[in-house]
């Protein structure tokens, strides 16, 4: 796919937010949690050089993170299927597996919100804060592919963004589900792209 010259891309417009969901230690400390996960080792490491562009332009960066509370009643139907201390619903505020994975750059300039389903759009005020920014593309980083970033670049589409994926961003718990899902990403719903691409269309543009 990546290969095919005549394949049309929805490319960047004119101005981006960069989402990045899920770079909690839930998902990313492999050592303390069995749901972390690491695909490309310098992942967060081209987070933060990508926040840090983003900001150097004025253009808004948005973190994401999972937490439920303690009945974890508000993952719904999602929180029924296993209930061990690794389960989705027993992700709790303040809790080490809420927390920002350390090598995470977030500012206080940054937005973060908490959300309880895979599309950070879902009950979160994201939308609204891309009309406010008058943004049409969509950065998305994070994990998992086949989970988070899937839904994301779906209902980021679906809302009339162009979505952008940098590949080295995003990981998954298997290499299979996620290149199987970069795969299909790309041939439907959004552009898939070296990292360095993003940083070149960055330096490009002006705040």
């Amino acid at each position: 796919v990546k290969a095919n010259p005549n394949r049309a891309r929805f490319g960047f417009g004119k101005k981006a937010v960069l989402v990045n969901i899920d770079i909690q230690k839930a998902y990313t400390d492999t050592e303390q949690f069995a749901t972390a996960y690491e695909t490309d080792p310098n992942q967060i490491n081209y987070v933060n050089d990508l926040a840090r562009k983003f900001r150097a332009l004025d253009w808004p960066v948005v973190w994401t993170r999972v937490a439920y509370v303690e009945s974890g009643e508000d993952a719904g139907a999602w929180g029924t299927r296993t209930n061990t201390p690794d389960s989705l619903q027993n992700i709790k505020y303040g809790s080490t597996r809420y927390e920002f994975d350390d090598r995470c750059e977030v500012l206080d300039t940054d937005i973060t919100y908490t959300k309880r389903m895979p599309s950070p759009f879902f009950e979160t005020p994201l939308q609204s804060l891309l009309v406010w920014h008058g943004v049409d593309t969509v950065v998305l980083t994070g994990g998992s592919t086949s989970g988070c970033i899937r839904a994301g670049a779906v209902d980021s589409l679906s809302r009339g963004y162009r979505t952008i994926v940098p590949e080295q961003c995003v990981a998954d718990k298997h290499e299979s589900y996620h290149f199987a899902n970069l795969t299909d990403l790309m041939l439907k719903y959004a552009d898939v792209v070296d990292v360095q691409e993003v940083f070149t269309y960055l330096d490009t543009q002006k705040g």
